[in-house]
């Protein structure tokens, strides 16, 4: 950069190119007008073994005149001028690109000044320059230059060049490499059972026995995928979201395999709005991957059994929120049918105070004789007999998706398809995905993050998190399905003890010292409750009445 006010070096083959002192502020306002825009100074500076096409660029730009018939500016010395007001005012780059435009707009037509900050900082910076990088040892034991420059590690002190990453380094340590059998090692994981690892699941078992190939070499990757979007900036900027793309390695054991080292950053999607449906788009050279290390493989080595041999991934699940789901499944999980399971089935109801939809009759979901299916009062007013549909395989999912049109761009407009699926996942592209039994699964830590937040906030009345809004109470009052207290009950002595729902004693009434009463009896046959007195069944809850009408504990 020509005329800086700050002290620059720069390095070329390990010595100094130029070096411009610090100048005062007066100086540079004092040589804004001058016509010396020193870069005769600057070429002194500069080695000779430049290129010589970056005298010719330079020269030509010093003797192109701005405009027809300038004679007090070119084109050089005009945006040297005009940047080194920029640095001297503390102007952005934005500014400085609509000055550029504005400036250019005002002058005669046919003039060579440039029309961004881009160009004109490409045209003052002597472009073309040769850098070269030289590695050295971290522990400053050598450069690898010359006689060093072939070596993979240092002579002296044995720490290696280059730095392995991803899966090769992962099985070039013999203490990763041996984690990577831990799964299918019968003496390390403990089998009694219980789904303690992706490994004691279903769908593992699956996998070894349609793919036999694949499940014999316990050494093979089986990955999931996690995504979610998030603001790096926090509240500094609401005009930029990030969606890091994750893969976890599941052949490791549970405490190793959710640890920063082992958790690969595939993607990063940034930018100032949500992929969304598109996902898919920037999922491709991703996939294009997974389908590589499927048929393919790598050669790797393996430093705990001291061989080399081809290893293979696959990606074995997704694990995202309910959002992110549909994002990737390609399902329509907004609306009247957004559960993926009962698709057709799902049972709603939008609720217009509320502008939302609640889900009812997930006690098909209970086994047969669970006592929630026979509660009325407690629900909706019915006794539920029905089953849960039954979930559909990897091949039933997509017999429904296959077809499905599919066309990616914020610009394309929605076609309003009828159909539950809004496009065919590039996940469908991978040939073992319809063997999978379960495809996608949901952050049960976010999910239970939000169900407990809710609660809270409910029952603590907190601004923002109650679910105790307006909407629900005009709800309540509209369909009179407001919970109204029990009448008042008459206690009457003497009290009969032996009642099944006498659990608490009420207190007793204030003693008056002027009269006392005589002792009461106890009876003697106490008579069972009328069964018309009392429910057949414990009241579904319990109401207890205070000193204002909205104050309920159910």
């Amino acid at each position: 950069m020509l005329c800086m006010n700050k002290k620059k070096l720069s390095m070329r083959k390990g010595k100094p190119i130029a070096c411009f002192e610090d100048e005062d502020d007066d100086d540079v306002e004092n040589n804004i007008d001058d016509d010396n825009d020193r870069v005769e100074d600057m070429l002194h500076e500069v080695e000779d073994e430049i290129r010589d096409r970056v005298f010719e660029c330079l020269s030509k730009a010093a003797e192109t005149p701005l405009y027809p018939g300038c004679t007090k500016y070119n084109k050089l010395s005009a945006v040297c001028t005009l940047y080194n007001i920029k640095t001297s005012g503390g102007w952005t780059d934005i500014s400085f690109t609509e000055l550029l435009v504005a400036l250019s707009d005002m002058l005669p037509a046919g003039n060579e000044l440039p029309r961004s900050n881009y160009y004109a900082k490409k045209l003052m910076c002597p472009f073309g320059l040769e850098y070269k990088k030289i590695h050295a040892c971290p522990n400053d034991c050598l450069l690898y230059h010359k006689q060093y420059e072939n070596l993979d590690k240092c002579p002296r002190c044995g720490v290696l060049h280059y730095k392995r990453k991803g899966i090769q380094a992962l099985v070039f340590d013999k203490k990763d490499a041996r984690n990577l059998r831990w799964h299918a090692d019968p003496d390390r994981r403990k089998r009694d059972g219980l789904l303690r690892h992706p490994a004691d699941s279903p769908q593992w078992k699956t996998i070894d026995k349609l793919h036999d190939t694949f499940g014999k070499e316990p050494r093979n990757l089986r990955l999931g995928l996690c995504t979610d979007g998030m603001n790096p900036f926090g509240t500094l900027s609401s005009q930029h979201i990030t969606w890091p793309v994750l893969l976890v390695i599941y052949n490791l054991p549970p405490w190793l395999c959710m640890k920063r080292k082992y958790i690969m950053l595939s993607l990063l999607i940034s930018g100032p709005k949500q992929p969304g449906n598109d996902i898919d788009v920037y999922l491709e050279p991703l996939f294009d991957d997974l389908r590589k290390m499927w048929d393919e493989g790598v050669s790797v080595f393996d430093a705990h059994a001291n061989e080399t041999f081809r290893l293979r991934a696959m990606l074995f699940c997704t694990n995202n929120d309910f959002p992110a789901y549909g994002n990737l499944s390609g399902y329509k999980n907004k609306g009247m049918k957004a559960c993926p399971t009962c698709e057709e089935d799902t049972q709603s109801k939008y609720i217009s105070e509320c502008h939302k939809y609640v889900f009812l009759r997930t006690r098909r979901l209970l086994r047969r004789d669970h006592p929630y299916r026979k509660m009325k009062t407690a629900f909706d007013g019915n006794v539920e007999m029905d089953v849960a549909r039954r979930a559909m395989t990897g091949k039933e999912v997509y017999e429904r998706v296959k077809g499905v049109e599919t066309v990616f761009g914020k610009s394309v407009k929605d076609k309003g398809t009828t159909g539950l699926w809004k496009k065919e996942s590039v996940f469908w592209k991978l040939p073992y995905w319809k063997d999978l039994p379960v495809r996608h699964c949901l952050d049960v830590m976010r999910i239970e993050k939000n169900v407990c937040e809710a609660i809270l906030g409910t029952l603590m009345n907190i601004p923002g998190k109650t679910k105790d809004t307006k909407g629900v109470g005009e709800y309540f009052k509209s369909t009179q399905a407001q919970i109204q207290p029990p009448p008042a009950m008459e206690v009457q002595s003497p009290i009969n003890t032996t009642s099944a729902f006498n659990t608490v004693s009420p207190l007793p009434p204030p003693s008056k010292p002027e009269t006392t009463p005589p002792p009461l009896k106890p009876e003697t046959n106490p008579q069972p409750p009328h069964p018309k007195k009392f429910a057949p069944e414990p009241p579904d809850f319990v109401t207890v009445p205070s000193y204002s009408s909205n104050q309920h504990i159910s």
